[in-house]
């Protein structure tokens, strides 16, 4: 069992930070791609808003995910603990708290991304809308 405390760590805390960091890399590119991107060349408004909100569903998917993860990652740690408790019935109180301290560490992990990507996915939106009315008011078509 002990190879449940690297899977922790590598695991589930290792593929946080990867969909942390590819949250982040998606959020860059969509905030380059707002600021160059050239209303007038736009034609249409389905045009418009398939092009300003291509990928924002990784970046949502990582915020409504990452805590499934990180509770998935505290329920590992609370498993290997109970197991070492089972295995030694002198078992240090340290050696318990070092375990649900893993816990806890995936748990605040899973926490960590999924307010990254929430702010990231709010932001890129807000974005996304206010682009989208300046197109509409730049083509006469407020209100429709």
């Amino acid at each position: 069992m002990d190879w449940l405390a690297g899977a922790i760590d590598y695991g589930v805390i290792g593929l946080l930070a990867l969909l942390n960091v590819l949250a982040l890399a998606i959020a860059l590119e969509r905030f380059f791609f707002y600021r160059r991107l050239d209303l007038a060349a736009i034609g249409s408004k389905p045009e418009l808003e398939l092009a300003l909100s291509r990928r924002l569903f990784v970046i949502a998917s990582v915020a409504s995910n990452a805590p499934y993860l990180g509770l998935l990652g505290t329920v590992f740690g609370i498993m290997l603990t109970f197991y070492r408790m089972g295995q030694n019935a002198a078992i240090d109180a340290g050696e318990i708290m070092m375990g649900l301290a893993l816990a806890l560490k995936a748990t605040a992990a899973g926490l960590g991304v999924a307010l990254v990507a929430v702010v990231l996915y709010n932001s890129l939106l807000r974005k996304a809308k206010v682009l989208t009315l300046t197109w509409e008011i730049g083509h006469g078509r407020q209100g429709l």
